[in-house]
């Protein structure tokens, strides 16, 4: 085999309850994830030694290169030399990503890559590891790449990387409005942390399952989900970027069932009631110049698989 592609999806934080500050630096995590179809396309083929290369969304622009980085500090080039070495194989490839997800966006772009460069490698060097054996490495690359791998719908918990799957019967239609520039993931935790520890936000000691989610989840409405979206690092994301306010004052005015900043942000995701619906609120907030891209999807899809 010289050549294998894979792909990987966005995801949405449907619900995010965050805990405090944990002794290793992390903070405890409730949330429920769902991949949606907006996806990055990693390609692997033979090579000497490891070589990357990216294209696509956000990478064109002199900051692209800086968001993502094509050596070791992308989590493509780690998942590379941590699946050889749990192989015993030679780390031998050259990788091209293909973005479509924005970085630094709340979107899980980076994990998405991570966990199709697993799936595509392991198919290239032929390591046949198991998806147990594929979800304890992509445990090791970041709190979200184990729900990258996985998709669906799940509940995570611990730094996010525990997925638990959960029922979704629903097609769900959403809206991404990416706003503006990315936004620090590190710096949306800091923000929390101050805004807690000044009494300005409850201090998240008490977290919880979203069982009315998780219900809504199982057989709709949609305007029973839009209740129930919750995200604890949505009050944060705003006192760093006020201009979210609009974003999401503007999704509601144009119709939106629902809206919240997804994961740490500045993406804006919104529940809509169907397909026409998205495609018709897309245009619209796409016209109204409060975002800087604009996509319809739908979820949940499936996690990172081989392509074609």
């Amino acid at each position: 085999m010289t050549a294998v592609v894979a792909r990987a999806p966005a995801k949405v934080n449907v619900h995010l309850g965050v805990g405090p500050l944990r002794p290793d630096g992390f903070h405890e995590l409730r949330t429920v994830y769902l991949a949606v179809s907006l996806f990055d396309t990693v390609t692997a083929s033979a090579g000497d030694g490891l070589a990357l290369t990216v294209t696509g969304e956000g990478t064109g622009a002199a900051r692209g290169a800086d968001l993502v980085p094509t050596d070791r500090r992308n989590l493509v080039w780690r998942a590379a030399e941590l699946l050889a070495a749990s192989a015993g194989v030679a780390a031998d490839a050259t990788l091209a990503i293909d973005k479509a997800i924005p970085a630094a966006a709340g979107l899980a772009g980076g994990s998405a890559d991570a966990a199709a460069a697993l799936v595509a490698l392991d198919a290239l060097w032929g390591t046949r590891a198991g998806r147990e054996d594929l979800a304890a490495m992509a445990a090791q690359l970041g709190s979200d790449v184990p729900f990258s791998l996985v998709g669906g719908v799940a509940l995570g918990v611990g730094r996010g990387e525990q997925v638990t799957p959960v029922l979704s019967r629903t097609r769900w239609h959403w809206v991404l409005g990416i706003a503006g520039e990315g936004l620090s993931t590190p710096a949306v935790y800091g923000e929390l942390d101050r805004m807690r520890a000044a009494g300005r936000i409850p201090d998240g000691g008490d977290l919880t399952t979203p069982e009315p989610l998780l219900a809504a989840l199982r057989s709709g409405p949609a305007d029973a989900l839009a209740a129930a979206l919750d995200n604890d690092l949505q009050a944060p994301a705003l006192a760093l970027r006020p201009d979210l306010r609009r974003a999401l004052r503007a999704a509601t005015e144009a119709g939106a069932v629902g809206a919240l900043v997804s994961g740490s942000g500045p993406t804006v995701a919104v529940l809509v009631a169907d397909e026409a619906d998205a495609h018709r609120l897309a245009a619209e907030l796409a016209g109204a110049g409060v975002f800087r891209t604009v996509r319809a999807v739908h979820g949940p899809v499936a996690g990172a698989r081989l392509a074609g």
